[in-house]
């Protein structure tokens, strides 16, 4: 703090005697070198800054505490929030949801997940869905999937329009860029394109054991709709996509470059996707 005539209106001389100091005592006290505690918060505040920008101002405190730990750095949660917000860094924020796709009757399909959204290894139990985007030529379908074990998006596909052959490419996609295992469970909601025959087939053909959750409930789809969350938070709802191949370039992007091999995960221990199924696939060579 400065005390000095320009801001004050008592003079040094006249607070000094009020407080009993000399005015010696008080330059050589404005004049000491910065504590270790403050140079420590100084050098927090540098990581904190970086990590931030690196995030593309999507972190909250808990995945800056997680990216410091990562590079050696301690420091606790609640010191983080409390540089955090001394730095005015505020991560990006969800806008009002908005109702999506209109869920048809489905035929009888059981739910083999009932809310578990984890697996003991890759490839046995994937999720899905369906959403969309605004562009400047209309919307852009986006269907995409998503290992349990992992958390990664193995798989998505993009286009004008959200009949089945876009949800079939998809899971095509998902098979031909893992491994997925022999009557591995394909969960999905209850919409028409998911309940279809010709979705069915193509889910046999890949040897995978079709699960839906209930018809309107959201939360028997939960890892899936955070996915979404996660997407329209930190990238769709802060820009303007004037055509539809900006937004698929821009989508592809936050995917394969940020959410799989960058974002830190909580449900996997603050690691990102590609990491953990990067050591799966070492204990398996191994085994």
């Amino acid at each position: 703090m400065r005390l000095d005539t320009e801001e004050y209106a008592y003079s040094v001389e006249f607070m000094c005697g009020r407080l009993g100091v000399s005015r010696s005592g008080y330059y050589d006290w404005r004049s000491r070198p910065e504590s270790a505690t403050a140079q420590r918060r100084d050098e927090l505040k540098l990581l904190i800054t970086k990590a931030f920008d690196m995030s593309d101002d999507t972190y909250g405190h808990r995945r800056i505490q997680a990216q410091l730990d990562r590079w050696g750095v301690a420091a606790g949660p609640e010191l983080v929030r409390r540089l955090m917000r001394e730095l005015g860094l505020v991560p990006c924020q969800p806008r009002p949801r908005r109702f999506g796709l209109t869920q048809a009757a489905a035929s009888q399909v059981p739910d083999l997940v009932g809310r578990d959204f984890t697996a003991d290894a890759p490839g046995k139990k994937l999720v899905r869905d369906i959403t969309y985007i605004a562009t400047g030529e209309g919307w852009l379908y986006l269907a995409m999937v998503i290992d349990c074990c992992t958390k990664d998006v193995i798989g998505y596909a993009m286009d004008d329009h959200y009949q089945t052959s876009l949800i079939s490419g998809a899971i095509r996609n998902a098979a031909r860029n893992r491994r997925l295992a022999k009557e591995a469970i394909f969960h999905s909601d209850r919409g028409s394109n998911y309940m279809s025959a010709e979705f069915a087939e193509t889910l046999d053909r890949l040897g995978l054991r079709r699960s839906a959750g209930r018809t309107g409930i959201c939360f028997d789809n939960a890892m899936a709709e955070s996915f979404f969350g996660s997407l329209k938070n930190e990238r769709v709802s802060r820009v303007t996509y004037l055509t539809r191949e900006a937004a698929r370039q821009g989508i592809t992007r936050y995917i394969d470059f940020w959410y799989d091999r960058k974002r830190l995960h909580s449900a996997v221990g603050y690691r990102p996707p590609r990491e953990v199924h990067a050591e799966y696939e070492k204990l398996r060579i191994a085994a």
